[in-house]
């Protein structure tokens, strides 16, 4: 009668298993093809999707075809599972005959092999008659399958229950339902490379435990009864380890159990399980360097308003030439570094002898300050000016400090380091808001008549001038020059709020990574938002600098001192909203316009711009180039490329790294002069005669 039992209840638990998970699977399979329904029907999407590897559309005279991944009425869901179960399959099956490669399936979509077979598809294999009545056939045919496999797993059950040895030991009574069925495995896939989870697979995860649960409820509550004898000993167990607490013998088989659940581990079951739970990617700059064999130092630097920021270092503390990288709006030091070692310009510029530091500006979630108790509304009362008024040169006066004493140390007898001077070349490539906030910071520190230790810059699409964009950009200015007071109190800053929707949204990205057609529609929506740009905002979604712990933010002052530099067409800086404040910062009633300035700079400037770039459209940085040029006295160049806004600094591109290379190699390091002792008697000695 046992034996009856645990078989039904195994089977029933499959059932149940394959049903819940059949289910989902079609679930996701509908929505993956109603995404791609509608992303056939929105305009541009070609152009859009081309950022995205695979996302290439067959281009047709008459109508809109489906995306290549959903040829043949599969998805790409059912694309990605069965790929991984042959991928580990042959992994584990390595030394089989080359006769069963044969009979494996092609290659995932995604991949550059799938692409050029795709490629040399017949045009008549695009019907899609064919795709959907095998799609109607597989959801009326479903019922069918789920009862046909009920009793044709039973009967396999009972064949190998009864070709199992009859000797068994006391604690292999357990029910043969709890041993891991073959075929299974694929239901939670574990990758290799890439150890995140998305939505998706979290509730096949969850839904398959809670079935285990449940399951192995019942089954002992079975057990039980159908053994009372058995369920007398346990009570009498109960009692007799009450009785005598401190013998062994009572509690050997709790003990047991225990030992299994590994509380011997230095790390708690809870700490364990929240982290296999989450199964995020929450790796930092830190990480991805130290993973790839660089060397690294972190150096926190706090502002004279008493912010801390976090500048990060890949030291070669004897060059005499460095490179001060500065991201971006809602952006981090981990866009310089995400490519790798191949396409990051971080890595590029160690390889070629700088010593490099990325800066980050205010305004991570986590909130550095050194006052702790700082409001909300305190400490996200920044702009545009704080970036490059405190910021910035927090940083490159840490910088300064950092190779001054570093140069001295391994180069004593110098003579610029021995006269205090600035011994090394220091340039600066920037992208976006971090391009604006370092023309500001040369300009402001030449009015004030500090120096700004640079010798070069280098800026990705630059911000400062926005008054061509799109109409989206246009409703977001009038409405935060409209509603700006109101809004300033009630959204101090844009950012996602807790640990629970940064960890969904770390997760979504890598479902959207799963299934292309609900990716490529989020793609296109997003692309829509920002007038058109093709760059790869998908792939920054996924990148490790947005996720449950941390992330950067944008302030709302930030946001409505762009929106005040594109109504007035002018790069100026932030309006307070009163004369009276305006005179007390600036001396005068309006704003500063830095444009009227830029004949202050006097360093070399390197302009690009993108040819796809809808954010910061090429026209705009060739308005700073043309007001620059007018002033007569900047060295400055223009060059564009066929680049999105986000493809500077999150795409490989070979091309944008050997040019930045190149203007970075302009710059010549400063030529080391030895020393002579009785040079320098005599230079003392000349300058306490003029005192």
């Amino acid at each position: 009668m046992q034996r009856i039992v645990d078989n039904a209840l195994a089977v029933t638990k499959e059932s149940v298993k394959t049903l819940t998970y059949e289910s989902l699977n079609n679930i996701a399979r509908s929505i993956n093809g109603v995404s791609a329904l509608l992303l056939t029907l929105l305009p541009g999407k070609a152009s859009v999707l081309e950022g995205l590897h695979g996302w290439e559309l067959r281009p047709t005279l008459r109508a809109p075809r489906f995306p290549r991944w959903m040829h043949n009425g599969v998805s790409s869901f059912n694309h990605f599972i069965h790929e991984l179960s042959v991928d580990s399959d042959a992994s584990s099956s390595s030394g089989e005959d080359s006769d069963d490669a044969m009979s494996t399936p092609p290659p995932s979509p995604l991949s550059q092999t799938s692409l050029r077979s795709w490629a040399s598809v017949p045009a008549n294999y695009e019907s899609h008659w064919t795709e959907w009545i095998t799609l109607i056939l597989w959801w009326v045919l479903l019922p069918t399958r789920i009862f046909l496999w009920v009793p044709l797993h039973l009967l396999r059950l009972f064949s190998r229950r009864d070709s199992r040895l009859s000797p068994m030991s006391r604690h292999s009574s357990r029910p043969y339902f709890s041993k891991a069925i073959p075929g299974k495995e694929h239901h939670v896939p574990n990758r290799t490379t890439d150890r995140r989870r998305g939505v998706i697979e979290d509730l096949q995860l969850g839904i398959e435990i809670f079935i285990d649960a449940i399951f192995d409820f019942f089954h002992k509550a079975a057990h039980l009864l159908l053994s009372p004898s058995e369920a007398f000993g346990i009570v009498l167990s109960w009692f007799s380890s009450s009785n005598h607490s401190h013998s062994p013998e009572g509690n050997y088989d709790y003990v047991l159990d225990d030992e299994t659940l590994g509380d011997n581990d230095s790390s708690s079951p809870t700490e364990r399980t929240m982290t296999s739970l989450y199964n995020t990617d929450t790796r930092t700059c830190q990480d991805v360097i130290t993973e790839l064999g660089y060397p690294y130092e972190a150096i926190r630097v706090v502002t004279s308003d008493g912010y801390g920021l976090l500048l990060e270092r890949i030291p070669r503390r004897d060059a005499r030439k460095a490179v001060f990288l500065q991201h971006g709006v809602l952006d981090s030091s981990m866009g310089w570094v995400s490519n790798g070692v191949v396409g990051s310009p971080a890595f590029a510029a160690y390889d070629q002898g700088y010593d490099v530091y990325l800066g980050n500006f205010r305004g991570l979630v986590s909130r550095d300050h050194v006052n702790k108790n700082i409001s909300s509304k305190d400490f996200w009362s920044y702009s545009i000016n704080e970036h490059a008024r405190e910021d910035i040169p927090a940083m490159i006066e840490k910088i300064h400090e950092i190779k001054t004493s570093e140069l001295k140390l391994y180069e004593p007898n110098t003579e610029e380091v021995a006269n205090e001077e600035q011994p090394y070349k220091l340039c600066v490539l920037s992208h976006s808001l971090g391009g604006a906030a370092v023309l500001m910071y040369v300009i402001t520190s030449r009015i004030e008549e500090k120096p700004h230790r640079l010798s070069r810059l280098i800026l990705l699409s630059p911000a400062g001038f926005h008054e061509d964009s799109n109409l989206c950009f246009t409703l977001i200015e009038h409405t935060f020059l409209l509603l700006g007071p109101l809004l300033s109190k009630i959204v101090p800053a844009f950012y996602i709020p807790t640990r629970f929707f940064r960890m969904l949204l770390n997760k979504l990205a890598r479902d959207f990574h799963n299934y292309p057609a609900v990716g490529g529609l989020v793609q296109t929506l997003m692309s829509y938002v920002v007038g058109g740009d093709s760059s790869n905002w998908l792939g920054v979604m996924g990148l490790p600098h947005y996720n449950m712990n941390d992330m950067p933010a944008v302030s709302f002052r930030v946001a409505l001192h762009l929106a005040q530099i594109k109504r007035s067409s002018k790069f100026r800086m932030f309006d307070y909203g009163s004369v009276k404040a305006n005179m007390e910062v600036y001396g005068s009633p309006e704003p500063l316009d830095l444009g009227e300035f830029y004949g202050l700079i006097d360093v070399p400037v390197d302009l690009v711009a993108g040819k796809k770039d809808k954010v910061i459209r090429p026209s705009m940085v060739r308005k700073h180039y043309r007001v620059m040029r007018e002033t007569g006295v900047v060295d400055a160049s223009y060059n564009e490329f066929e680049y999105a806004h986000l493809d500077f600094t999150f795409s490989h591109r070979e091309e944008l790294l050997a040019y930045v290379m190149s203007r970075l190699l302009l710059v010549e390091p400063t030529q080391t002069q030895p020393v002579h002792k009785k040079g320098m008697k005599l230079k003392k000695k000349m300058e306490t005669a003029r005192l």
